[in-house]
């Protein structure tokens, strides 16, 4: 019996268990083929939606789904903690559930990001919840609207203690947004926003960076870069680099150091020094095992930790566990694929598209047209296409389904709201 086990039930789990399960179906039927997940939670987060929350474009509630509905009836479910795998056994050890080990031929990590704000000094001290907050959780990106709702203004910092992280434009859509919500609020003039980040410039991406920064000066918006916080106080309201530079602030939204799963560090062998899995980048085959495999945020790829990310590796890496099983070469065919929209507040995104080799170029085309590797100008049509992804992904993209282009979402959008496109997409932004 072939038996697929799957670690996580986030974005690129829940993708792949539908993907195996349409492609094992008849195997699965006949009791050749089993495919079970692994997750101890049994809410979905639609996590570009938490982006949303703290601006009260979305309500908490519309971007929640019971997991258990995401997933076909051929697929087992098992609600437990993973303890850890042991490669050399074929097994995972498993806590706090009905079943303490489960055997697999072929396993796949998919267990996405650890948000730990504990390891930077301070940060979930003095201030923490009361000034200080994240939007890369729900009780985090909750707290922060109620916050933000009842501010008076001051000095707002959005700071990135550390890459990657997952969704890493999020962070300046933020400060994007930031300046739309304090403009409608008739109050932007008493609020000074600052991205402080990591990096040499406002995004990893030079030609794209250029024109971030660019959307940043136009909105008031300071960029203080290669900013390393070592240290958080909480009670002064000032951010502290590992070179002694501060940062002061009344109002801080902190994208905190992102980690892999726990587990992955009590496997020897399995992950880098910051959990996340050692991960052949065209293959997606781990480096410990043949047999075990990893994609999402998970991995170490150098690509963007992003849901568009999984869903172009979970095409390939399903070919691939085909192929595996088949006793066939592996496709070195994942090329580091990433597209996204950038909300930039008062209803206009760009869009991005790029992979390992080849980073975003100006787009040519009046419409966002992916492909060759493009970077679309701000338009209300990709904020019209940045609403509509919410449908997608729940109905196609954690399905398992082929995404429609660009273009092809554009004529969807065109169909159902002919006369004025961005208008008519419900959406506050």
């Amino acid at each position: 019996m072939k038996r697929i086990v799957i670690l996580g039930a986030g974005t690129a789990g829940t993708i792949m268990a539908n993907r195996l399960s349409k492609l094992y179906r008849s195997d699965i039927k006949a009791g050749d083929t089993s495919i079970t997940v692994v997750d101890n939670e049994v809410q979905h987060v639609y996590q570009p939606g938490l982006l949303f929350l703290p601006f009260g474009i979305y309500r908490p509630d519309e971007i929640v789904k019971p997991r258990k509905k995401l997933f076909p009836k051929n697929v087992m479910q098992v609600a437990a903690v993973i303890d850890r795998v042991a490669p050399d056994e074929d097994r995972v050890y498993l806590t706090d559930g009905d079943v303490d080990y489960l055997d697999y031929e072929v396993l796949i990590v998919a267990t996405g990001t650890r948000v730990a704000p504990e390891e930077t000094e301070g940060l979930t001290g003095a201030g923490w919840r009361e000034r200080i907050f994240d939007f890369y959780t729900l009780g985090g990106a909750a707290a922060l609207g109620e916050a933000m709702d009842g501010w008076e203004g001051g000095k707002l910092v959005v700071n990135i203690v550390d890459m990657p992280i997952k969704c890493p434009v999020a962070p300046l859509e933020f400060a994007f947004l930031a300046d739309w919500y304090f403009t409608k609020k008739g109050m932007r003039d008493r609020v000074d926003i600052s991205f402080v980040t990591p990096l040499d410039s406002a995004f990893t991406k030079p030609v794209c960076a250029r024109e971030l920064t660019h959307i940043l000066d136009e909105k008031n918006i300071e960029l203080v870069t290669e900013f390393n916080t070592g240290e958080v106080d909480g009670a002064n309201g000032r951010l502290i680099s590992w070179d002694e530079r501060e940062q002061e602030f009344d109002l801080l939204v902190t994208v905190p150091l992102h980690t892999g799963a726990e587990f992955v560090g009590r496997t020897p062998g399995l992950g880098d020094d910051m959990d996340f899995v050692l991960t052949n980048p065209n293959t997606l085959q781990a480096e410990r095992k043949e047999n075990i495999f990893a994609l999402g945020d998970a991995t170490n790829v150098p690509t963007s930790k992003a849901g568009s990310v999984a869903h172009f590796e979970a095409e390939v890496l399903t070919d691939n566990i085909e192929a595996f099983l088949k006793e066939q070469p592996l496709e070195p065919a994942f090329d580091g694929h990433a597209n996204c929209f950038i909300e930039t507040g008062f209803k206009k995104a760009l869009a991005i598209d790029f992979n390992y080799d080849v980073q975003p170029l100006p787009g040519k085309f009046p419409i966002p047209v992916f492909g060759p590797m493009s970077l679309m100008k701000e338009s209300r049509i990709n904020h019209a296409g940045k609403m509509l992804f919410k449908w997608i992904y729940w109905n196609m993209l954690l399905r398992g389904r082929d995404l429609p282009t660009v273009s092809a979402q554009m004529t969807m959008l065109g169909k159902r709201y002919p006369k004025d496109l961005a208008e008519k997409v419900p959406s506050e932004a």
